[in-house]
């Protein structure tokens, strides 16, 4: 059944994207459903404020959503990308900003999945496991047990033209620790969130072996915002980013292991962290949230004269027609993005092909659901650019997804090289 024309209420929200959920992916849905009406109520004061809303944080923070991915030994639910894909889905149905924040905390686990996940391949060390290991199961702990929400930072506003996301924040040895300094760009929840999980550089490495990982106290002295983030859409995420100034992290906080970094990310089955889809989601969950809204618009509001529904127009029908084939466009490329990052059985292609079926379908999905608020706007006219309003503030977030991680333009571009050439841009780089 196509999705566009799905209107169970049998099912839950996240089933109208991931398809043929299992009886727990549909309990852990069902959860995120019974939170949407309170994150739908903050959602234009959000946008309308640029601030994050304290009553969406409290209602994640309660729902029991925060350990979403998280095994069930450390306190969580023991979802997977799954349910994490059809939560940022629902969520964006919402609140698009609150379903970006609570996907940068949801990507913290990677640091301790993944880092598990390496260990069991013995990627490292029996001198280097333990330290590994205690900071992976305090990663999960932390998210699952003990209930809080983790800041995800690593991009900076640095670029290089070698790797996509360029490290400059150098972490230098200290006694009993390590001192932070450097300026972090984009992770959502500065502010917000209980803890920052931080990437940083170990001083007097020039390559990824020397990314390491802390855990950074809210309020701990030298940690400030960088600026507030005044953004066209998207606007209720807490995206000011940190300011690190001489940050003393202990070493119980610390993650420091030449190339541990490096080793984790190998067993992601997608790019970065193996989760990217799942952020994309967002954009997914607030075009399907357009979509309806136009689509009732267009049949419920009527012309004067014939009392025909003013979607019976020829205009109308033709931008319907568009919006239709663009928001399904949109799912079939993530769904089959979806599938080959979360198939347990053998992979159904291998990780570099994953990679770049990736950079193509983050491009073609943001765009898709742009070209749907385009036409939306077309479709309901004048009445309906008021800020406030459902169309305008869904032109505005979904504006943000053409840039967010890197643009349609720039993953053609590496999946060229990568054929012509045979290999992409690094993921992860180091400048001093």
């Amino acid at each position: 059944m196509s999705n566009i024309e799905f209107r169970s209420t049998e099912l839950p929200t996240g089933a109208k994207f991931v398809e043929a959920m299992t009886e727990e992916e549909r309990e852990r849905a069902l959860m995120v459903d019974a939170i949407l009406p309170k994150l739908r109520e903050c959602a234009a004061t959000g946008d309308a404020e640029g601030r994050f809303q304290a009553q969406s944080f409290e209602t994640l923070k309660q729902s029991g959503l925060l350990g979403l991915v998280v095994p069930k030994e450390y306190g969580g639910l023991g979802g997977g990308l799954r349910d994490l894909c059809a939560a940022t889905f629902a969520i964006a149905s919402a609140c698009p900003s609150t379903a970006l924040c609570f996907f940068f905390h949801c990507s913290s686990s990677s640091r301790g999945l993944l880092a598990l996940e390496a260990l069991e391949a013995g990627l490292f060390s029996d001198e280097e496991a333990p330290t590994v290991r205690t900071f992976a199961e305090k990663v999960l702990t932390k998210m699952g047990k003990d209930n809080l929400w983790l800041g995800n930072f690593a991009s900076e506003s640095a670029k290089s033209s070698k790797c996509a996301i360029n490290i400059t924040t150098i972490a230098t040895r200290t006694e009993g620790g390590w001192l932070l300094n450097g300026r972090k760009s984009f992770g959502c929840s500065t502010g917000v969130a209980d803890e920052y999980l931080v990437t940083a550089a170990l001083d007097g490495y020039k390559t990824a072996d020397g990314l390491v990982t802390f855990f950074v106290k809210r309020d701990a002295p030298g940690v400030s915002a960088r600026e507030t983030w005044d953004a066209i859409g998207l606007r209720a995420t807490a995206t000011d980013g940190l300011i690190l100034e001489n940050v003393f992290i202990p070493d119980e906080d610390s993650l420091v292991i030449p190339g541990a970094f490096v080793k984790m990310m190998q067993m992601s089955k997608g790019s970065l962290v193996g989760n990217q889809v799942a952020g994309i989601a967002v954009y997914l969950g607030a075009t399907q949230s357009v979509y309806d809204y136009v689509t009732k618009f267009l049949t419920t509001n009527t012309f004067r004269d014939t009392g025909q529904p003013i979607g019976s127009s020829p205009m109308h029908l033709e931008l319907i027609g568009k919006m239709s084939v663009d928001l399904e466009t949109a799912y079939l490329w993530m769904r089959r993005q979806l599938e080959l990052e979360s198939t347990t059985n053998a992979p159904l292609f291998q990780k570099d092909r994953v990679v770049m079926q990736w950079r193509l379908c983050k491009g073609e999905t943001t765009e898709a659901c742009f070209r749907v608020a385009q036409s939306a706007l077309k479709a309901c006219g004048t009445s309906n650019t008021a800020n406030h309003g459902a169309i305008a503030r869904g032109i505005r977030d979904l504006c943000m997804g053409l840039v967010q991680a890197f643009p349609a333009e720039r993953g053609r571009l590496e999946v060229a090289k990568t054929i012509v050439h045979g290999g992409e841009q690094a993921q992860f780089g180091v400048s001093a």
